[in-house]
């Protein structure tokens, strides 16, 4: 059975997190794709594919990616080559305090361009990227024209 796991599940957007499949075929080719909708509605997509190493498994930290979103081993390149459905967007998060960004981790058989409603992944899992830790508080600053925020740790 195909299992993508991230460890930590939960964890600050800065940090890094160990992304793993396991459970495939020796050698299979798999794609990875990570995504997730902004609070703007706009979806954010990476793609990825990978080659299993003997033991089934793919560790995006050891094994080079092999095409789509980027080559070579980018440990948290899942995360850091999300790209925008619509050309030009950004990724924006307003709410850093209230709630994190979830993505969804999804592992496909082979390499998948486009998935279409049919297409149903081997594997699939979620990510919470926190922008503020617990217990940071957050005090919107204004003085004349200057606007910001001030982030006091708990």
């Amino acid at each position: 059975m195909v299992e993508v796991t991230v460890t930590p599940q939960s964890s600050l957007a800065d940090r890094p997190v160990a992304v793993r499949v396991r459970g495939l075929s020796p050698s299979q080719l798999i794609t990875l794709r990570a995504s997730l909708t902004d609070e703007h509605g706009e979806c954010f997509q990476s793609r990825t594919f990978f080659r299993a190493d003997a033991g089934g498994e793919v560790d995006p930290g050891h094994h080079p990616a092999l095409g789509g979103s980027y080559t070579g081993v980018w440990p948290m390149g899942v995360f850091w080559f999300l790209q925008p459905d619509t050309l030009f967007r950004r990724l924006v998060k307003r709410d850093v305090a209230g709630s994190p960004f979830l993505v969804r981790l999804e592992v496909f058989d082979g390499v998948c361009l486009l998935n279409g409603p049919q297409d149903q992944p081997l594997a699939s899992c979620e990510a919470e990227r926190w922008y503020v830790g617990p217990g940071v508080q957050r005090v919107p600053i204004r003085e004349g024209r200057v606007r910001g925020a001030l982030f006091l740790p708990p």
